[in-house]
């Protein structure tokens, strides 16, 4: 499975910047990255932190922010 799939595979997902991503999850941030560190590439990068519902962005996406306001 690809790093995007397994991604989408949470089920609640916002791709928010070419590569941020925000995802809904009761699963711990170290089972995050575990998981997903499982179909990385040599060359891939990742930061799993988990949010405390508060944020302010500029410039996203309409559909983005709608899903930032949400789901924050």
């Amino acid at each position: 499975m690809s790093l995007f799939k397994s991604i989408k595979s949470y089920g609640t997902w916002a791709k928010v910047l070419k590569s941020c991503w925000a995802i809904i999850t009761t699963k711990t941030a170290a089972e995050v990255r575990d998981h997903l560190a499982s179909v990385m590439d040599y060359d891939d990068g990742l930061f799993v932190v988990k949010s405390c519902g508060l944020g302010a962005w500029r410039n996203l996406d309409p559909s983005v922010s709608d899903w930032l306001k949400k789901n924050l």
